[in-house]
């Protein structure tokens, strides 16, 4: 899909930078002390977590200071939904029902645009779509938002999946990384280890 006046979209960013303190993020993040378990979680659960049937240890301070990400950022990378999307799922839950024709006539992007991304909202699972007889005779097609409880449990669930590949890549690289130390290589490691990863990036494709 085109992202039309995606370079557009202003920025929602956080203005709480980590600064490797993360005790007052709105989530929490456990570790194992006995295996290399690591777990998110959106609010510091009573009692805390648990692995091997034993207490996980809260993280309070990471490592590496980390930039929070943008709405944009995190909608584009995880769901390939930039600001017009966002802008089109907004209207409908507003508004909606809608027809795309309607959608077009409150905001300022073309009606293919609209159609476009309404229906990739609602492979999503953000959106549903369904057909209102007209007055005249016929019927239209609109679109209107789910139980937002269960858009946010499915959109949670949806960033939590892209989340574990993310990290299933970082361990992986980190095994590469592992492998080179051990191994004798006549190429270097930034060599081996993007061809390595620019290759499975191409098969995916």
């Amino acid at each position: 899909m085109s992202h039309e006046n995606s370079e557009e979209a202003p920025a929602f960013r956080s203005e709480t930078a980590t600064d490797g303190d993360i005790t007052d993020r709105p989530y929490a993040i456990y570790r194992c002390t006995d295996c290399r378990n690591v777990v998110l979680s959106m609010q510091d659960c009573d009692g805390g977590m648990t692995c091997h049937d034993e207490p996980m240890e809260r993280v309070t301070e990471a490592a590496m200071d980390i930039e929070p990400p943008d709405l944009r950022e995190v909608l584009l990378d995880a769901f390939g939904l930039p600001k017009a999307g966002l802008d089109i799922c907004l209207c409908v839950i507003g508004e909606g029902p809608l027809s795309p024709a309607e959608v077009a006539a409150q905001l300022d992007y073309d009606e293919s645009t609209i159609r476009s991304y309404l229906n990739e909202l609602v492979d999503l699972g953000l959106l549903q779509q369904s057909q209102l007889n007209r007055e005249g005779g016929g019927f239209v097609s609109v679109f209107h938002s789910v139980d937002l409880d269960e858009m946010r449990r499915e959109t949670l669930t949806g960033f939590y999946a892209w989340a574990g590949e993310a990290a299933a890549l970082i361990e992986e690289a980190n095994l590469t990384k592992a492998e080179y130390v051990d191994a004798d290589h006549e190429e270097s490691l930034d060599a081996i280890f993007w061809e390595e990863f620019d290759g499975a990036r191409a098969d995916d494709q």
